[in-house]
């Protein structure tokens, strides 16, 4: 409840709230306060009853797939009539006519370049901070710090280990950039003249088989950095004799520095756990910051004290004596929340506030501020505001996003479709409809992005009632699995995506398993897809050596027109086929119980909504609520289906809590679950669980908002 509120154009706003807007937000946008409140009670006017009636649609589909299931019982698989069922009750809808989406001007970063994008918690500055900057990041740097190179040494510096690193450089700027002859690991000497680059290798100097692929050069303090570019991507060699690194090698060559992270996304969902005006104020706070662009972040590092801010951009001096300026930064998104949840930030008529309309109105209202700069390093170069709006269902629900923006933009006395829109294909009914909800908002539409563990959090809740499912293991091959991720592609070529919006892929959740992501992930742009989700600065260096290895473009231009998985193949719900073994089913029960805990005592106690979580085997992975989802999502269905009882989730439960407290005993900041497993972060895992069934497509938000604000009460 609003604790003190102040009444704003029929509003009850929260006094801090009101006060943030108009002492903060606003001062430098041009749009007054009174505009602004009349405005947001104007969007509640016109879109809360209809973002009431489309969660109950959603809640009537639910039901009505919920008893076709049941009436069916143990009879075979009917793909045919289960797609005439749908298709009847309007789950699904006619495809539409071949179109090509229109969305204005595009910032390259999304529409013609391929490279890795990173997903941080917007409410944690310094994970803000770093994302922007991590553009640029060292390939010394990230083969030395992570397990590609193998195990870190113990003691200091180790001079093998750096070898190696040269080495393995050496190796990629051959494969990437070749001289005519010779190798980049034999130079003697970096120079350039107005032909590009020279490399000196056995007393020759020696060109790029491509000089095109030669930039210019960029003086910062000691440093003399050579930049190229391949797949439309930049690579620096930093050269400085005096540094410890370039006095080892014989050209100077000190670092390698890629362009890695082309785009972040700052989260306001999944990641962040903000439940009232206090948490929304400091989510809305650092993204303003970023905006503004004066965000800084102090912290103590080996007793020095070091600050954050966001990196400027970067000049190279062209051969021909041009100056050719490149972006210091990612290009910065915004993730608002989904239509689920309501607030009582702000409430008319003492209804709360659908919290994806406050998101839309203070987050676009804080990016008028990067709009408006006079000077200075701009966010979009293009004039454009870029919101990833999450966990939508169909598209009729992308339609109302639609108008919700048209409202916002206008209120704002912003162009239409200033604000791009950003598609999570990330629940059934979406992926089941994915061009009609491209359709819905195809003029403003900057992305689509399979987020494959809602999606599976998403599949496990729609079919709940339908049986049994596979084990984790035999779900990842699955073929829905395999359907969702390449229609997902193909969908948005055939609306014309290539060359004027992003197509992405999910997160690699193994932060610290860098060189299993190497093997891995290349995966994602041989699938034609732009983009791929990183969980860190280091992983995003190490993600960018694949779109040199892959030519994103090419890879599209094949796979242009070829036939979309069947759909029947998306909607066959992945089931058990014979009863599991009792070890397996055990093991998974205590896995999921421990991974689901491990999430919500820090989401709950300490408001931490994405951390790395050690898992059932101490192996550190990085959480959200998306992961929460498919673990209690899976132990709900296994009840359902009298897989596992009541009594054994209980069980589990307790004994990971045990765990989960000994996994975290080195946190003083921690509160242990046992042995009274009583306290709201022990009940939140609960109720997910138990009542997983009947909660709204499965989703975790409303356990954990209750239990997020019971613990604040209890130990704030």
């Amino acid at each position: 409840m609003v604790v003190s509120s102040t009444p704003r154009h029929g509003l009850e706003v929260d006094a801090g709230f009101a006060a943030f807007i108009e002492n903060q937000v606003l001062p430098g946008t041009r749009v007054e306060a009174a505009t602004f409140w009349q405005g947001y009670a104007d969007l509640l006017d016109s879109f809360a009853g209809r973002n009431r009636a489309l969660l109950d649609r959603r809640t009537e589909l639910q039901a009505q797939i919920d008893a076709w299931h049941r009436g069916r019982g143990n009879q075979p698989w009917d793909k045919a009539a289960y797609r005439a069922f749908l298709t009847q009750i309007g789950y699904l809808v006619p495809e539409p006519a071949p179109f090509t989406v229109e969305n204005g001007r595009i910032d390259p970063e999304i529409a013609s370049m391929a490279g890795p994008q990173l997903v941080v918690p917007v409410s944690n500055a310094r994970f803000a901070l770093n994302a922007a900057n991590a553009r640029w990041g060292s390939l010394y740097d990230a083969l030395y710090g992570s397990d590609v190179m193998g195990p870190m040494p113990s003691g200091g510096f180790d001079e093998a280990r750096r070898d190696a690193v040269v080495a393995r450089a050496a190796e990629f700027l051959d494969r990437t950039f070749p001289l005519v002859d010779g190798s980049h690991g034999a130079v003697t000497e970096y120079a350039a003249d107005a032909d590009g680059l020279i490399a000196t290798v056995a007393g020759r100097p020696l060109r790029l088989m491509d000089p095109a692929a030669y930039v210019g050069l960029r003086a910062e303090g000691q440093d003399a950095a050579h930049v190229l570019r391949h797949n439309g991507l930049h690579v620096e060699l930093v050269i400085n004799r005096d540094h410890p690194i370039g006095a080892a090698s014989a050209s100077g060559l000190r670092d390698v520095v890629m362009e890695a992270a082309l785009s972040a996304i700052q989260d306001c969902e999944d990641s962040v756990a903000a439940v009232d005006a206090q948490d929304k104020i400091a989510v809305y706070g650092n993204w303003l910051g970023l905006m503004k662009g004066d965000l800084t972040e102090s912290f103590d590092k080996g007793g020095k004290t070091m600050t954050r801010r966001l990196a400027g951009d970067r000049d190279i001096t062209c051969p021909d004596g041009s100056t050719l300026t490149l972006p210091g930064r990612a290009l910065l998104l915004v993730r608002n929340v989904g239509h689920l949840m309501a607030t009582d930030v702000v409430r008319k008529d003492g209804r709360p506030t659908p919290e994806g309309l406050m998101d839309a109105m203070v987050t676009v209202a804080c990016a008028l501020h990067d709009l408006q700069k006079p000077h200075g390093p701009r966010n979009s170069r293009v004039g454009a505001v870029y919101v990833v709006k999450p966990k939508m269902h169909g598209p009729d629900e992308a339609a109302f996003a639609d108008e919700v923006f048209t409202h916002v933009e206008r209120v704002l006395g912003l162009a239409p479709n200033t604000v791009k829109l950003g598609l999570m294909d990330e629940e059934r009914r979406t992926s089941a409809n994915l061009a009609a909800c491209i359709h819905a908002i195809r003029n403003r539409i900057f992305f689509i992005n399979t987020g494959f563990l809602d999606r599976t959090g998403d599949e496990i809740h729609t079919s709940m009632q339908a049986g049994a499912f596979l084990g984790r293991d035999a779900m990842k091959s699955a073929d829905w699995l395999k359907a969702y991720e390449d229609r997902n592609v193909l969908i948005g070529l055939a609306a014309g995506m290539r060359g004027r919006a992003q197509i992405g892929k999910g997160m690699w959740a193994k932060p610290d398993a860098l060189a299993e992501m190497l093997e891995v992930k290349i995966g994602h742009p041989q699938s034609g897809a732009s983009t791929a989700w990183v969980p860190s600065p280091t992983a995003a260096t190490l993600h960018a050596l694949h779109y040199h290895m892959v030519d994103v473009a090419a890879r599209q231009d094949e796979l242009q027109g070829q036939p979309l998985p069947d759909l029947d193949l998306l909607l066959t719900p992945a089931l058990a086929q014979e009863p599991m073994p009792r070890d397996k089913v055990l093991r998974e029960l205590d896995n999921s119980a421990q991974g689901i805990l491990g999430y919500v005592v820090r989401w709950v106690d300490q408001g931490i909504g994405c951390s790395k979580v050690p898992d059932i085997d101490d192996v550190q992975l990085m959480e959200d609520r998306a992961t929460c989802r498919i673990s209690a999502q899976y132990l709900a269905n296994w009840l359902e289906h009298r897989v596992i009882t009541v009594d054994q989730v209980e069980d589990a439960l307790r004994r990971m809590a045990v765990k989960v407290d000994r996994q975290n005993a080195g946190d003083p900041g921690y509160r242990p679950m046992a042995p009274g497993f009583d306290g709201p972060a022990f009940q939140a895992a609960r109720d997910l669980v138990l009542s997983g069934a009947s909660q709204p497509s499965g989703y975790t938000e409303p356990a954990l908002h209750q239990r997020r604000a019971e613990a604040k009460a209890l130990y704030q």
